[in-house]
């Protein structure tokens, strides 16, 4: 318990001793977050930002639907997020839309009461030790007859420059960014980014709508990655925080998918020229996540706390009232080519109930980076018998025969934990494969109460599994390796060790079919792995991509 206690609590500290930026957001509805109540497609920009950035910042966006200047400070809002800046903070400022409303509540005027309400907010921001930083407001999608671009914004966004350039600050000018954007799309293609919404497609609104305002899902992202190109040359001091990604998955609505199944889903088929980079933020999404053979090259990037989760087992009855099956219950496949992904933890939530896959393999050229594998039997299959697969400083933990099957697969710096007695390994490596598993550098820990693991037992006669330089502790058997009552198999298997270290490691005591290896040549990353194409996984792993037919 000890050592998952461990897991756990490291990674949170690294992660709240990262510097965090916070970026306010003050503004109107074409900013604002939304409601994903019936499956309202409407999104604010600032709804999307969040996944254009590393998570060392946090966008807190106050920006509400219907608020001017004037209203945003008489409801109290300003008050609310004066009281929270702290020296650094950013505050986003962009108003406009709603101060050209003739109500008493929020109309102001440009030149007066709107460029003074602006000016109160960048003091103030600055008296605190922030960093303010205006937007003028995004484009209405206006056209005339002639299919000319219509300014419906005038003397606001005059208003909007002329007090960035009194009280030097920086300004993102959104609405020239947009008018082009939009402008260059034209009229039609255009309404696809805005709330354009056909009669009964969508249960938030089932008469439909067209709003040329606001903007929906993928005019929010759009919008969003405007801003973000724009905060190269105005805050190049956020640039190391960018991130850029061809598709977001998030639960909050801030991403393009919902579910990490849509997103692949989504992926050109074989697509050969470039890598497929999902950004998966933070939450447990409860899915049954399969990556099909046609979506290589696809890279999924966590944020920290980011769970695929699912609940299959083999004993599980399927829609027929037949097994399910070892290979059936898996959590997540993995079936493509080129698969890269990184902080991940993917789980089978099942509990001790016999065999049950977080994730199977089958893929050529996959690998995991800091990423987690989490469950009792049969944890994780490396399915493929010519898959060759990498895991870097993953965390992986089972029972019995935890890390099983046919693939070639190198495991570099991993915690392999075991939750109970039983045995960490099962490899099936095919007759004539060099090599089978090999955990490099790796550690061997177990829970307080366990003390009988084997390193291996051959789940077919020609198994290998190499040990080298690993550190075990006490619950490692002497013997470290079982035959599976396979008398025959101890003349075909490979299971050898080197310098392991730790009370678990015994090379005196250990099985008379086991070897303690004199060299590690032939033992390198790039021996193991390279194939017949050459494939070496620490050469920056998520830019490879496969090109071949």
């Amino acid at each position: 318990m000890k050592y998952i206690l461990l897991f756990l609590i490291l990674p949170l500290l690294a992660f709240q001793s990262k510097p965090v930026i916070t970026i306010y957001m003050i503004g109107d509805s074409t900013m604002a977050d939304k409601s994903l109540a019936s499956g309202n497609p409407e999104r604010g920009w600032g709804h999307m930002l969040p996944g254009f950035f590393s998570s060392d910042v946090v966008i807190d966006n106050y920006a509400v639907n219907g608020r001017s200047t004037k209203s945003f400070i008489d409801e109290g809002r300003w008050d609310e997020v004066l009281s929270k800046l702290k020296p650094g903070d950013y505050v986003f400022i962009q108003f406009g839309h709603n101060d050209q409303k003739e109500d008493e509540a929020r109309h102001t005027k440009p030149g007066s009461t709107f460029d003074a309400n602006l000016e109160r907010f960048i003091k103030e921001a600055r008296q605190k030790g922030g960093k303010p930083v205006l937007f003028t407001s995004i484009v209405r999608r206006q056209f005339d007859a002639s299919g000319h671009l219509i300014d419906t914004h005038g003397d606001y966004l005059t208003a909007t420059r002329n007090v960035a350039t009194q009280m030097n600050l920086p300004m993102i000018d959104l609405n020239e960014l947009t008018s082009q954007w939009v402008r260059l799309l034209g009229d039609k293609p255009s309404r696809k980014y805005f709330m354009w919404v056909e009669p009964g497609t969508v249960p938030a609104m089932p008469a439909g709508k067209r709003d040329d305002t606001h903007l929906n899902i993928a005019g929010g992202r759009a919008v969003a990655a405007l801003a973000v190109q724009a905060f190269k040359e105005k805050l190049p001091e956020l640039v190391p925080y960018i991130r850029t990604y061809d598709f977001v998955v998030a639960q909050d609505g801030s991403g393009d998918f919902f579910t990490i199944q849509e997103a692949i889903m989504n992926v050109p088929d074989y697509r050969k020229e470039a890598r497929t980079r999902i950004l998966i933020r933070k939450g447990t999404y409860r899915e049954k996540l399969i990556i099909p053979e046609s979506k290589i090259n696809v890279s999924l990037i966590g944020e920290e706390g980011t769970v695929i989760a699912y609940g299959d087992y083999a004993q599980k009855e399927n829609i027929f009232g037949e097994e399910k099956s070892t290979s059936g219950s898996a959590t997540c496949y993995f079936y493509a080519n080129n698969l890269y992904a990184e902080n991940i933890t993917f789980q089978n939530t099942s509990g001790p109930v016999g065999q049950a896959v977080a994730v199977l393999v089958t893929g050529d050229r996959t690998v995991f980076k800091n990423c987690s594998f989490l469950g009792f039997q049969d944890t994780l299959y490396t399915y493929g018998m010519d898959s060759r697969q990498y895991y870097d400083n993953c965390y992986i933990e089972g029972s019995v025969d935890f890390i099983f099957g046919w693939s070639t697969a190198v495991f570099s710096n991993c915690t392999i934990h075991s939750k109970a007695t039983g045995y960490v390994t099962a490899p099936s490596t095919p007759e004539g494969k060099e090599y089978g598993y090999v955990f490099l550098d790796c550690k061997l820990t177990a829970a307080d109460d366990v003390d009988k693991v084997y390193l291996s037992r051959p789940w077919r006669n020609f198994a290998k599994a190499v040990f080298i330089r690993c550190e075990m502790e006490n619950h490692i058997q002497p013997e470290g390796w079982d035959n599976w009552n396979k008398k025959d198999a101890e003349k075909t298997v490979f299971y050898a060790e080197y310098q392991s270290t730790g009370p678990g490691a015994r090379p005196a005591k250990r099985a008379l079919f086991s070897t303690q290896l004199k060299s590690l040549k032939g033992y390198s990353i790039k021996d193991i792995l390279k194939g017949n194409d050459g494939w070496n996984p620490l050469t920056d792993p998520e830019s490879l991509i496969q090109t071949k037919r």
